[in-house]
This record gives structure tokens, sequence and C-alpha cells, in this order.
């Protein structure tokens, strides 16, 4: 079942996503070689309890952390822990707040350092799916047609799409209905309609499509080692138009800053 939302649940929405874009601008400030993923986790769970929130998913189906960190060849859903930032590395933050009710949910992949130049080309391409795919939000359209535009930007550009991990509808919970696969045909799936709020968060993998779980029931990695990309907003369906809820604004706004 979909559940639409009125004009003042999308603005709870919208309150909630904002502070989810805002912390993982926090965090931003503090990546760089030499920190632990347990410190950014720390300043992370820090700054949304700071702001009259909890964290979404510490404790969601057992996970230990506030945020997922995932890093390199890690696609998605990283533990935090004693591991340290490289120059090269490129790390997958993605963090969930709970407040007045409602879930915001983002994922940005950060550059550590210098970065080779096929990965900078990953994160590049990864984050115009993701942007294609918002294009495609509009009432009378159907989850099929992000899927397809985040696919075909992704095959053109010579990388693979992981097809297990979806997005997904959000609301009074993390995950609600309809699921967003970044993979599909234009025209498919459930229609876009007035009141819906979802998450579009292409996960793109540099080489193979194939993935497996780690042995800690959580870390989800590239078969084959290469590095993978994950961004991730959400957006709603409002008179007929994309309103997108979170911003990677902040974040974008302190790495021109850094440069």
């Amino acid at each position: 079942m979909i559940s639409y939302k009125t004009d003042e649940e999308i603005e709870l929405l919208r309150e909630s996503n904002l502070l989810v874009s805002k912390t993982l601008a926090e965090v931003a400030r503090h990546i760089a070689p030499g920190v632990t993923t347990l410190s950014l986790d720390k300043v992370a769970e820090e700054y949304i309890r700071d702001n009259g929130a909890i964290p979404g998913f510490l404790g969601y189906n057992g996970f230990p952390a506030t945020l997922c960190i995932s890093i390199n060849d890690a696609v998605v859903h990283g533990i935090p822990g004693e591991r340290r930032l490289q120059e090269g590395d490129v790390v997958s933050v993605d963090c969930g707040v709970l407040k007045s009710g409602f879930y915001g949910d983002s994922a940005f992949t950060f550059e550590v350092g210098i970065v080779a130049d096929n990965v900078k080309k990953l994160l590049k391409v990864t984050r115009e799916c993701l942007s294609l795919g918002l294009e495609k939000v509009e009432a009378g359209n159907r989850v099929g047609d992000i899927s397809s535009a985040v696919q075909e930007n992704a095959e053109k550009n010579g990388f693979t799409v992981v097809r297990e991990m979806v997005g997904h509808g959000l609301g009074r919970n993390l995950h609600e209905s309809p699921e967003v696969p970044n993979y599909g045909r234009r025209g498919q799936g459930p229609m876009l309609k007035n009141g819906m709020v979802i998450c579009i968060e292409p996960m793109i993998n540099a080489g193979k499509r194939q993935i497996f779980q780690e042995k800690d029931g959580w870390t989800i990695r590239t078969q084959d080692g290469k590095p993978s990309a994950h961004f991730e907003l959400a957006v709603a369906v409002r008179n007929g138009k994309a309103d997108v809820l979170s911003t990677f604004k902040f974040i974008d706004e302190f790495l021109e800053q850094k440069a």
C-alpha cells in the first residue's frame, strides 16, 4: 500500500530531510585522511540530537550506528568502526533522522583527498543519474521512468547498476512502498501521484553489478572489489511536479569553500 501524504505531512518530511542534509554537511567537515568512521558517526549522532531529532538508523532492524559508512568497494550499509579513511578513498555516507514522527533519508559519496580519475567520473555519473531520475518525477509518470533514466545514464558511461538494492517510499516509516529500482523500463511500475514521497538512490558500480553481503550481516560489497558510488535524495510529488525535500546544497557550499 502506498501512503499518500498531505501538504502538512510533506512539510514535516521536509523538516526531517533538511536536518539530514545539514547533518551530512556537518559530517563533510570532518572527512579527511586518518579520521575513523566511528568518529564521523559520533559527529552525526550529536548533531541530530542537538537539533531535536533522533538518529533514524540507530537500532533500525538491529543496525548498530547512526550512519551507514561504506568505503570504496562497499556499496551500502557499512558499519562505522575503527577503520581510518585514507587518501584516495571514496566514502558513501547514508544518514536518516526521525523528527516529529517523520523520517529524513539522504546519502552522499565523498572523495577523501585526491581520488583516481575513473573514480571521480563514477561519482559524477552517479550524481547525474540521480538528477536525471528526479527529472522524471511528475504526476502521471511511472516509477519505471525514473529507473530507466538512471540505468541508461550509468550504462552509457560504462558503469553498472546494483539491482538488489532499491530506493523506496518515505514517511512515518523509513522504508515504505513503492520500491524505486535503479534499472527498468519506461512506462512500467506504479504511477506517480500527488502526495507520494520517495527516495531515489542510485547505487552504481565501476565494475560488474554483482554484490555480496559481508559476514557482519550488513555491509554490501561489489564482488569484483571495484568501487561503488551512492547518492540519495527524497522527493515529493506535489501539484503534479517534483518537490525535492532533501538537498546537497549545504555539502556543496562547504566543499566549494574547502577547494
